[in-house]
């Protein structure tokens, strides 16, 4: 792709991506929620992430100047241990699992990739940092189903997993009401310096 083609901006989070079985652990649990609520706008299982910070729409040069300090950040840190655990919703729409582990440094990591982002000229958007995991959003006309799905993963506890890399994504809504499709734009692995 030539330097004409490429977006003028990108839409990017910063995130942990838990293990292949921990999600098909949550999949499982998560059955009964899928025939009930299939009209539920589900994210697909190879998308689900805990965001750290969510950066939204940033001029396609800011990503470039996040690599060099989200590695950094990654190496001086070690890996977390984490469980996805439960379930809950926001605003009666947007259907979550949440996290349970080493909270207090999960929390100190997503303050220092936000101090980084805020560095980089790419501050976060949105709330203070409330580890989950999004499953779902319910359609307008059907907002009660994230509510009642909440309640049948109240009682979920998922196996603890080493959290071990650093992600920063980018998400391409393409056009239409299709699909998000997220890519990784960079991964760092906690604990180890950065190769050249």
């Amino acid at each position: 792709m030539n330097e004409q083609n490429q977006p003028a901006t990108v839409r990017v989070f910063i995130a942990l991506a838990p293990p292949d079985d921990a999600k098909q652990e949550l999949e499982r649990a998560l059955g009964p929620a899928y025939r009930t609520h299939p009209r539920m706008r589900w994210n697909r299982i190879e998308d689900w992430h805990i965001t750290l910070a969510f950066l939204g729409e940033v001029p396609a040069a800011v990503v470039p100047l996040l690599r060099t300090p989200l590695a950094r950040l990654a190496a001086a840190r070690k890996p977390l241990d984490l469980a996805l655990s439960g379930g809950g919703h926001f605003d009666e729409r947007v259907l979550w699992s949440g996290v349970d582990g080493d909270l207090e440094e999960l929390g100190l990591l997503a303050g220092e990739v936000r101090a980084v982002a805020d560095d980089c000229g790419a501050p976060h958007v949105g709330r203070p940092f409330r580890p989950h995991l999004t499953l779902a959003r319910a359609r307008r006309d059907t907002p009660a189903c994230a509510v009642r799905a909440a309640a049948g993963l109240a009682g979920f506890t998922g196996r603890s997993w080493r959290a071990e890399r650093l992600h920063l994504v980018a998400s391409n809504f393409g056009r239409g009401p299709g699909p998000i499709h997220y890519r990784d734009v960079g991964v760092w692995n906690f604990g180890q310096e950065p190769r050249p």
